[in-house]
């Protein structure tokens, strides 16, 4: 306890980064802060409460489903309703929202911030113009998570080089395994371009696929997207957990904690908590491999972040400023690390965190997961040329909506509602009408 509190008055010398942000509102006051319910922002949500005992301010939290959250803040900060103060937004929405003057730019959260600690690709996908305008909580690629004991008892190697999807399903086949309560694999399912379009666009972007050629001409409907999603489907049906398509993010890592998974290619953030022995039952019987790829290695590991955001319909900027300056500082990293375990320490944003001995010893994912990260890029994640950046989504406005609509028509195949054939039709047709509406087709 004495360990944790050294940490927080650490934090708070931070307090003078904190204070002087702050110093401007002479009275406490209650921020609101919408967020994703992901066990990371969870442990933030625990430890405001140290934040709210130095400042004397309060926190309101709003925490919800990742495709509630996305839906809730991007009506709310369209509409300029003010609902919040914080917000918890992305890799997609902070240029974006940023660059349409919907954000409060965050270069001055004090001195003792340090701006340099952030990896600069982290700080880049997340500024507009050269203005900063969401500061990271955590960032992530994506990566394979695999049981070391299953692999072993089956007899499978680990290839040293990255495997192909064929292989990979392969693997999946010989350790599908349902009768003693064993999914071979275990994807996401559940719609959203955030939650199952997160896995299906790498998985496209390695069959050679794209969303849109050099005109701006969608190509959902071409053979590339046709083999994935086929892939896609097959593999779910006969390797996967039954009623996939309510699966997303949490819902897997929950499965593969409980060792319902044999593998699963999800965000490399959730290792803290499948390497955390007070959270998962196979801690200490899961390795980690690079995602697959297929007929290219481009585009095959996502990249996305995490962050922290104002609105500018907020009325409280000057306190919403002095959490973030908290929150997302170094001394955060130390607070988790020192309270949690150093293996919950939010991943993937500072050099500090990766120069601590502390956490190399308690993470041994965090080498893979920083080289992860840093070998992702948005500029050239397809095997041809395109005009939009991305991995697994598009760097437009208007993908938000297409990518919606693209999930919903890939759950629903893979619910057998449809045929993969119909889906692609379906997808195309509408990314066309809005690609048309919006004005990149005439």
């Amino acid at each position: 306890m004495k360990k944790s509190l050294m940490t927080l008055n650490r934090g708070l010398i931070g307090a003078s980064a904190l204070v002087s942000v702050a110093a401007t509102a002479a009275l406490a006051e209650e921020i609101t802060i919408a967020t994703v319910n992901n066990s990371d922002m969870i442990i933030m949500q625990e430890l405001s409460s140290q934040w709210e005992a130095a400042t004397g301010n309060t926190v309101e939290w709003v925490v919800l489903e990742e495709n509630v959250l996305r839906q809730r803040v991007t009506t709310d900060i369209a509409t300029d309703g003010g609902s919040f103060d914080i917000i918890t937004i992305g890799a997609y929405e902070a240029p974006i929202w940023g660059g349409q003057d919907w954000l409060v730019g965050l270069e001055d959260l004090g001195a003792d911030y340090d701006y340099d600690d952030i990896f600069e690709p982290v700080r880049n996908g997340l500024s507009a113009n050269g203005t900063l305008y969401a500061v990271p909580f955590y960032a992530e690629s994506s990566f394979t998570f695999y049981r070391t004991d299953l692999f072993a008892d089956a007899g499978i190697t680990v290839p040293g080089a990255q495997m192909t999807y064929d292989d990979f399903a392969a693997i999946v086949a010989k350790l599908h395994d349902p009768d003693n309560g064993v999914f071979g694999t275990c994807q996401r399912g559940k719609a959203g371009w955030g939650e199952n379009m997160a896995f299906v666009g790498p998985l496209v972007n390695a069959f050679g696929g794209k969303w849109f050629d050099l005109d701006w001409n969608p190509t959902i409907d071409s053979p590339e997207w046709k083999a994935a999603l086929t892939y896609y489907v097959d593999l779910m049906n006969n390797y996967g957990p039954p009623g996939a398509t309510a699966n997303g993010h949490n819902e897997n890592r929950a499965l593969f904690a409980d060792g319902k998974c044999a593998t699963w290619v999800d965000a490399t953030s959730a290792a803290g908590y499948i390497f955390n022995p007070d959270q998962s039952s196979v801690h200490d019987v899961t390795g980690f491999f690079q995602a697959p790829k297929q007929v290219t290695d481009k585009g095959t590991g996502w990249f996305w972040a995490w962050a922290l955001a104002i609105p500018k319909s907020s009325q409280k900027v000057d306190a919403a400023k002095a959490f973030l300056a908290w929150s997302t500082s170094k001394e955060y990293v130390e607070l988790v690390g020192e309270t949690k375990g150093w293996v919950a320490a939010p991943p993937g944003t500072r050099k500090s965190t990766y120069a601590n001995p502390a956490y190399s010893e308690a993470a041994p994912f965090a080498a893979t997961v920083l080289n992860s990260i840093l070998a992702a890029n948005p500029a050239d994640a397809t095997r041809d040329p395109v005009p939009y950046t991305g991995v697994q989504f598009v760097a437009i406005p208007e993908f938000q909506g297409i990518g919606n609509y693209v999930g919903q028509q890939v759950s629903a195949a893979l619910a057998g509602q449809q045929s993969v054939d119909q889906a692609l039709a379906n997808s195309q047709q509408f990314a066309v009408r809005e690609m048309t509406k919006a004005g990149y087709i005439k």
